[in-house]
Parts: C-alpha cells; sequence; structure tokens
C-alpha cells in the first residue's frame, strides 16, 4: 500500500500515513497532533525495489 505523507499547515507536524488507494479517495486526513483538517499533502520519494539483481 502507499504510504502518504502530509505537513500540517496549524502545527507544522510532519506525518505519514499508509492507505490504499480507496481510502485515499474518501479519505478526510487530520493531523494526528492536533487533530486540525487544515493539512497539505507532501511530495515523497519513491524507491522501487525488484528482485532483479543488476
Amino acid at each position: 500500500m502507499p504510504t502518504y505523507e502530509y505537513l500540517c499547515s496549524q502545527c507544522g507536524h510532519e506525518f505519514a500515513r499508509i492507505m490504499s488507494f480507496k481510502e485515499y479517495e474518501e479519505a478526510k486526513v487530520s493531523c494526528p497532533q492536533c487533530k486540525s483538517l487544515e493539512v497539505k499533502q507532501q511530495m515523497a520519494s519513491f524507491i522501487s525495489k525488484t528482485s532483479r539483481k543488476s
């Protein structure tokens, strides 16, 4: 499942949530620290992991 990273506009807390695509589409994400709904999604790094050796 994908990991989504967020930044709270109220308190500045950075946090991540692991959600399925369906949960992401339906979710209203709130800050776990101050419970504000004013959160912005951040760009996350992506690392592809394969079983193939280079």
